[in-house]
């Protein structure tokens, strides 16, 4: 499911929601999950898991990301391709659908996978949250990479990753044998994104990145600096493809946002990596989980 974020506020233009509103709350897999309303926004939530920030979603303005880490997986899908052209997307960790009703608004007719394992968790956002039925979403409440594996081969322009089991990304989703299955469902030149997790001394952030370059040509990196310097713990969003990416744009876009990031590729990203190895399906082990109250 999709995991953890702070969110990142915008201060101006907002509305004061109806404080009648009341939040929701229901048992799935995952634990405790809340939906909880925005106060400075009508039509907006907040999803909760066991407590902890999972996504946020503004019924009125799916375009409007509140998170950190979504806003730079945002980023990506508006990169991807030439501005309003639809897309292929998959989306592996379903949470709230924040980015799945963001592409939709942004680029209609786009046609979307989303494949989120958490049945009980799918029945009360499809039931309290919904879809646009426009939208040209289809979700399956199945596990990430058994869903994956049902796509048909060059289908996706882009797939999005944001697995959580808990707070941390299950081992068989971040091994090289996961990321092949990742390259055969992407078209020529699509491109996979993935929201990761870690904190000192990086060393699951590492083997990602080697992975993905194991698979990929062209990686970048976008992280806020103190992920960078390994002072704390947060998100971390991974680009990969085998076409060059659109680096500079995403480079600027990251740096404007409301707590600015820092885009990595190339060399420095290499230099990065410091001699970290691809992950294997026999080797790999999931993220590291966060200290307490990380995403509190």
């Amino acid at each position: 499911m999709a995991r953890r974020g702070t969110p990142s506020r915008n201060a101006g233009g907002r509305k004061r929601s109806d404080p009648a509103r009341e939040p929701v709350a229901a048992p799935v897999d995952g634990g405790l999950a809340e939906l909880v309303p925005d106060r400075e926004r009508p039509r907006a939530w907040t999803l909760l898991l066991d407590g902890a920030p999972q996504s946020h979603v503004d019924l009125d303005d799916p375009t409007y990301l509140s998170f950190e880490y979504q806003r730079r997986l945002g980023h990506v899908i508006d990169l991807a391709a030439p501005p309003g052209r639809p897309l292929h997307a998959v989306h592996l960790g379903g949470g709230a659908f924040t980015l799945a009703r963001y592409l939709a608004a942004t680029r209609p007719r786009s046609t979307q996978q989303v494949v989120e394992v958490d049945a009980p968790l799918v029945h009360l956002v499809r039931t309290a949250l919904p879809l646009d039925p426009q939208a040209r979403i289809r979700v399956r409440a199945t596990d990430a990479r058994a869903g994956l594996g049902k796509i048909p081969d060059g289908w996706a322009d882009l797939v999005v990753a944001d697995v959580f089991s808990g707070a941390r990304t299950p081992a068989h989703l971040t091994s090289a044998e996961f990321l092949t299955e990742v390259r055969r469902v992407l078209k020529p030149g699509g491109q996979y994104t993935a929201n990761l997790a870690d904190g000192p001394p990086l060393a699951h952030l590492r083997g990602q990145i080697a992975t993905a370059a194991s698979l990929f040509p062209e990686l970048a990196l976008a992280a806020d600096p103190t992920v960078w310097r390994g002072r704390r713990f947060g998100n971390a969003v991974l680009v990969a493809s085998d076409l060059p990416i659109a680096v500079a744009e995403l480079t600027r876009r990251v740096a404007s946002d409301p707590h600015p990031g820092r885009v990595e590729h190339g060399r420095a990203l290499a230099d990065f990596t410091g001699g970290a190895t691809a992950v294997t399906d026999e080797a790999a082990r999931p993220s590291p989980a966060p200290p307490p109250g990380t995403f509190g």
